[in-house]
């Protein structure tokens, strides 16, 4: 029943967006040369601006939603997202240090407060030493402890945390999703769809791990990034902070290979992404004499997170190797014979 329901959700979405690109075809054709121009002009002087560019909107702004092509409710998305996030606590070694822990999900909350998102967030710091951060659909958010030690002041840390709350918050997740099933079925003869859904949406929704949902397309990344800005931004933050990271975890990489985890590696910005990113904030994000750049809260926390690696250091047991042989010589030959058990044959009756 559940699959009939689906396949007759997807075979009218399929029908509505096919009928609306063919009225859409119809209505240009049956129109004569004089009213498509004239069209155009009205058209372009009623041109609304991008809704992703009305700072003061956000948090009231639609994004990635049905018309950004989800099939996907909030509800199911918080869903997903809290049956992967339990499978990410059971993988991994959240930090149980309560400061650390209440200072990154402040920051956190006060960013998603000036952001789009639509769900409530739970943010988790994860005990390693790698400079990653990802989040999970649904609002699920996690840092790692590499990343904290990595950032040179707040600014850089609520930068790299504000690009993963827009993932969430334009939920590319399931966009993402959406557009595999939606490919998937487009890829199947029509005379075995009835059949072939089904098996579709399972290859592509099978993701098999958590960290799937990190791997987004170039064109989501770079909406990260733009919202990502504005939210930095509104928070009051330096926006440049979130470039100059990125720029400087790319040099990271070039130098210590193997220091930044392989799924964030992909995050730091091209050239292009740089300056499209720059000339975003020249024009959309009007100049402030102050920004946020770092507190003393940042301090405090990071020396406290250094202090907590040291002694884990320190705590390891130490491993020392066996000494290699040395060569065999007659007195080394004695020493190992003395040290054996003597055998002794026993003497038949």
């Amino acid at each position: 029943m559940a699959k009939c329901v689906q396949l007759a959700t997807i075979v009218a979405f399929i029908t509505v967006w096919s009928g609306s690109f063919t009225h859409g075809q119809e209505s240009r054709t049956s129109q004569s040369p004089e009213s498509t121009q004239s069209s155009s002009v009205s058209q372009s002087a009623k041109k609304h601006p991008d809704p992703k560019d009305e700072i003061n909107a956000i948090g009231n702004r639609k994004i990635g939603g049905t018309r950004a092509g989800n099939w996907y409710s909030l509800e199911s998305e918080i869903r997903m997202g809290r049956e992967y996030a339990e499978a990410v606590d059971s993988q991994v070694k959240l930090l149980n240090d309560p400061i650390v822990n209440e200072y990154v999900n402040r920051i956190g909350q006060n960013l998603v407060r000036n952001s789009d998102a639509k769900v409530p967030f739970t943010i988790k710091v994860i005990d390693s030493e790698e400079v990653n951060a990802f989040s999970l659909p649904g609002g699920f958010l996690y840092v790692h402890a590499g990343l904290i030690l990595a950032a040179d002041d707040e600014a850089e840390l609520a930068g790299v945390m504000a690009h993963e709350i827009a993932h969430v918050a334009a939920r590319h997740a399931t966009r993402q999703m959406t557009r595999s099933n939606l490919a998937s079925m487009l890829s199947i003869p029509l005379i075995f769809v009835g059949g072939g859904v089904g098996l579709a949406l399972q290859a592509v929704s099978g993701l098999g791990t958590p960290l799937a949902f990190t791997k987004f397309s170039r064109r989501f990344e770079a909406e990260a990034d733009y919202l990502g800005l504005e939210y930095l931004y509104q928070t009051g933050y330096d926006p440049e902070a979130l470039i100059s990271f990125f720029e400087k975890i790319q040099a990271m990489e070039h130098g210590r290979p193997g220091a930044v985890a392989r799924a964030f590696a992909s995050h730091p910005q091209t050239p292009d992404r740089v300056r499209k990113s720059q000339a975003e904030i020249a024009r959309i994000l009007p100049v402030r004499d102050q920004y946020i750049v770092t507190t003393s809260d940042f301090v405090v926390t990071k020396a406290r997170l250094s202090e907590i690696k040291r002694r884990q250091m320190e705590d390891r047991p130490m491993l020392r190797r066996r000494m290699a042989a040395s060569t065999n010589t007659d007195s080394d030959k004695s020493a190992d014979d003395s040290d054996r058990p003597v055998l002794k044959r026993r003497e038949q009756k």
